[in-house]
């Protein structure tokens, strides 16, 4: 297993922590080096898992690993972009990126299979191509995800801001992006063009934020298309590079990440925060307390209820539904990705254009097919798999799957469930094995290993209660609340992560540079842009 941070009965602890950081995740992990590196602030990160990462942990079973998390990232090719620039800001430097090539996804709609270009140029000129007639909807497209883009750099600094100043000026701040990001993605599109496969092909990486676009934000999607507009990356060592470079600037300030050391109570006294309280009784002090471990699990589990009610909190715990869970294969190929051919794109796997009416189907019938279906393609993706895995290769092959199919096991022994739960995998592997071979053909009878995970290994291993991997789900009404900012009304309490930004790595990341900078007081992301 890759395993990053110390275990908790292996740590040594300092006795002035001026940080406690609740979550080794993107959001957890950004927070304390910005802090460590721009304010010598000495962070201590408690993480419950046995290494530190959270979706961008890796695992290993004999001679394969895989990513669980981090399938690809956007954005970080140009090293001027914001987001190149805050993972060399975190990681020093340390991380290096290896183009996905010149299409880095690819959409599938029945029989039809259409492709996602790097550049935007190159995907105007490919989705032109493909819908001659849908010119003028095609560049309106383009221009109007950019403009969304644009406007919502007022409204994520505005979550970073003091609430007193984010009452006077919030609805100002963050007027022009909400405006699209109270609409649906549907509505948006629809508006735009009324051919159904091309609303269809611009909302087709939909999975990567989990759901279809009758339900998602607009401002969601924008950010998100924008975010591969240039193309696809992957951190070359997999991604448990990316927490294995952002430890060491963490601990150059005297702070540490631990793990294997689940907070089950944040400390409370004379109504502001003074620590937190591990499942084990251990305890560890300090006036800032930052939870990056999801706005349900912070105000519906380790806060007292009485402060959370005290402070008009309860609701939010509950307020916005939870994203989508999943299953996921994990495949492992005694053969090189060179060998086998794979390719270093995704694909988007749909039955056919209508996305809400298969989700739909699949909801009434979980036996019936797959709404959707994820390929992605780590050892073709990564240039260091093969010097790392000589002679291997892996596969992830993701789709949706109801929690409540397995919640009769969520309480039962991880890797002690039962022959019926065994039995409920193998179908789900076999129908994604299935998926797997129409697109990867020569992967057929060469799969070495697979295994399955499911919504109860992520909650498992996230506590996320309902094995959701976007912490709340991207509606309109998630993007429009004023409440989910990084300051909290409780004193020395912060938010970090995707709840309080975008889901995903890179909206996590943001959780934490606008949780730093509201900590300290001031715009960190201008000091890294200024570099």
């Amino acid at each position: 297993m890759t395993r990053i941070g110390t275990p908790l009965r292996r740590a040594t602890f300092h006795d002035d922590y001026d940080v406690i950081v609740i979550g080794s995740g993107m959001g957890g992990l950004t927070t304390a080096a910005l802090l460590a590196k721009y304010a010598g602030k000495r962070v201590l990160v408690l993480e419950r898992h046995y290494t530190a990462g959270g979706y961008t942990h890796a695992f290993r079973h004999g001679d394969y690993e895989w990513d669980v998390g981090l399938h690809y990232i956007g954005d970080v090719g140009d090293p001027s972009s914001d987001t190149r620039r805050l993972f060399d800001a975190i990681s020093d430097g340390q991380l290096e990126w290896a183009s996905m090539g010149p299409v880095h996804d690819r959409i599938v709609l029945g029989d039809d299979v259409y492709d996602l270009p790097a550049g935007r140029d190159a995907l105007r000129a490919e989705l032109v191509r493909r819908f001659p007639a849908e010119e003028r909807a095609i560049t309106r497209y383009i221009e109007l995800v950019d403009d969304t883009v644009r406007a919502s750099r007022l409204y994520f600094a505005e979550k970073s801001v003091p609430r007193l100043v984010s009452k006077l000026l919030g609805g100002w701040l963050r007027r022009k992006f909400t405006g699209q990001a109270a609409r649906t993605t549907r509505a948006v599109l629809e508006e735009l063009t009324d051919d159904p496969k091309l609303v269809a092909v611009l909302a087709g990486q939909f999975f990567t934020y989990g759901l279809p676009p009758a339900e998602s934000s607009f401002g969601v999607h924008a950010v998100i298309a924008a975010h591969y507009f240039d193309g696809g990356f992957y951190p070359v060592g997999g991604a448990s590079r990316i927490a294995a470079t952002v430890l060491p600037v963490i601990e150059h300030a005297g702070g540490q990440v631990v793990t294997r050391a689940e907070v089950d109570t944040i400390l409370i006294e004379a109504g502001r925060t003074v620590g937190v309280r591990l499942a084990d009784g251990t305890e560890f002090h300090a006036r800032t307390i930052v939870s990056a471990a999801g706005v349900p699990i912070t105000y519906g589990r380790l806060l007292p209820p009485d402060v959370v009610a005290a402070h008009g909190l309860d609701g939010l715990a509950t307020r916005h539904r939870p994203s989508l869970a999943h299953v996921c294969l994990y495949v492992g190929l005694k053969h090189t990705a060179a060998e086998l051919g794979l390719e270093r794109g995704n694909y988007f796997v749909y039955p056919s254009a209508d996305y809400e009416r298969d989700h739909a189907a699949y909801t009434a019938n979980p036996d019936g097919p797959l709404p959707v279906v994820y390929l992605s393609f780590p050892a073709a993706k990564d240039p260091s798999f093969g010097e790392r895995f000589p002679g291997r290769s892996t596969i992830d092959i993701m789709a949706p799957a109801p929690y409540d199919l397995f919640a009769p096991w969520a309480d039962k022994q991880w890797q002690h469930r039962g022959d019926a739960y065994e039995a409920l995998k193998q179908r789900y592997a076999e129908r994604l094995l299935e998926v797997l071979y129409r697109f990867v053909p020569q992967a057929e009878g060469k799969v070495d290993h697979c295994e399955l995970s499911t919504p109860i290994s992520t909650r498992h291993f996230t506590g996320y209660e309902h094995g959701e991997i976007y912490g709340m789900a991207a509606t309109p009404a998630r993007l429009t609340d004023r409440q989910l900012r990084a300051q909290t009304p409780i004193p020395g309490l912060y938010l970090a992560g995707q709840d309080i930004a975008l889901l995903g790595v890179t909206g996590a990341m943001f959780g934490g540079l606008i949780a730093a900078s509201a900590i300290l007081g001031r715009d960190l992301g201008r000091t890294v842009r200024r570099g």
